[in-house]
C-alpha cells in the first residue's frame, strides 16, 4: 500500500478539506517514532494533532477520557475503571445515554500497548484504521461507495453517534467503512467544525474502497447531468436556491 498515493486518491475523490489520519495499534513503542509526552484530554484529541505529525501515544496517555480508553480497547487500571463507571453513571443520570446502552458500545478487543497516529500520506506503518472529516455531500458519496445505502440487502448500522470514537472499533469489527455524526465530547476536545462528520475506513479495506469511490463518482456525474437536463425543462418551477444547469 502506497500511503502517499492512497491519501491523494482519497482526498481528491472526496474533495477533502483536511488531511487523512492513520492509526495503528501496536504492542510497544515503535523504534524511531516520537512518543507523546504531554497530557491529552481525550483519545479523540489526538486526531487533529495527527494531521501534521507522526507520534506514538501509550495506553496511559488515553486515560484522561476513560470512554475513549474503553473504545480503543486498552487494559485499564482499577482507578481508571472506577472513573469510567462514574462517567457512565453521569451520562445515564443526565439522560445522555440509556441504561441499556453501555454494554453494547463497541470496543477493540486486540491487546495493545498504545497507538501510533499520523498523517496517512507519510504514515510509517500499515494503518489499522484511516480517519477523515467529511461534509454532508462528501458523506453522501462516502456511504454510496461503502455500499451502506443499498436497499436490496439487510441493512446494518454504519452511521453512529455518541461516543464518536466508537465508530473506529465498529469499522474494524464490521470490516467496512463507518461514520459518526459526532458527540459533544469530540466537538469540545477537537474543535472540529459542526458541519463535518467523522469517517472511518479499515486499513485493510482502503484500496478497495478507493476503487468503489471512483465508480460512485462516475455514476453521480452521469446522474447529475441527467437531472440538470431535467431541471432545465422547468425554469419557473424549480424551488428557490435549487441548482441551475451549468
Amino acid at each position: 500500500m502506497d500511503h502517499t498515493k492512497l491519501s491523494e486518491r482519497l482526498g481528491e475523490r472526496l474533495g477533502l478539506q483536511r488531511p487523512l489520519v492513520a492509526l495503528a495499534f501496536v504492542d510497544g513503542p515503535p523504534e524511531g517514532i516520537e512518543e507523546f509526552a504531554g497530557e491529552a484530554p481525550s483519545a479523540c484529541s489526538f486526531w487533529p494533532r495527527a494531521e501534521t505529525s507522526v507520534f506514538y501515544a501509550p495506553a496511559q496517555a488515553h486515560f484522561n477520557c476513560p470512554i475513549g480508553a474503553m473504545t480503543m480497547g486498552f487494559e485499564m487500571p482499577e482507578g481508571i475503571k472506577s472513573n469510567l463507571m462514574e462517567l457512565v453513571e453521569k451520562m445515564v443520570g443526565d439522560g445522555y445515554i440509556a441504561e441499556d446502552e453501555p454494554p453494547s458500545i463497541p470496543s477493540d478487543q486486540r491487546r495493545k500497548a498504545g497507538i501510533v497516529y499520523g498523517p496517512l500520506a507519510r504514515f510509517p506503518l500499515h494503518p489499522d484504521v484511516i480517519l477523515t472529516w467529511v461534509t454532508l455531500e462528501q458523506a453522501m458519496l462516502y456511504n454510496e461507495a461503502a455500499g451502506s445505502v443499498r436497499w436490496a440487502q439487510e441493512m446494518t448500522a454504519t452511521v453512529f453517534g455518541r461516543p464518536t470514537c466508537a465508530a473506529l472499533p465498529a469499522a474494524l469489527r464490521q470490516s467496512r467503512p463507518t461514520m459518526s455524526l459526532g458527540c459533544i465530547g469530540m466537538r469540545t476536545f477537537t474543535g472540529i467544525p459542526g458541519q463535518l462528520m467523522l469517517a472511518a475506513v479499515p486499513g485493510a479495506e482502503a484500496e478497495r474502497f478507493v476503487d468503489a469511490l471512483q465508480t460512485t463518482l462516475s455514476a453521480n456525474r452521469d446522474m447529475e447531468s441527467f437531472y440538470r437536463r431535467h431541471l432545465a425543462q422547468f425554469p419557473d418551477g424549480a424551488p428557490a436556491g435549487a441548482s441551475r444547469p451549468r
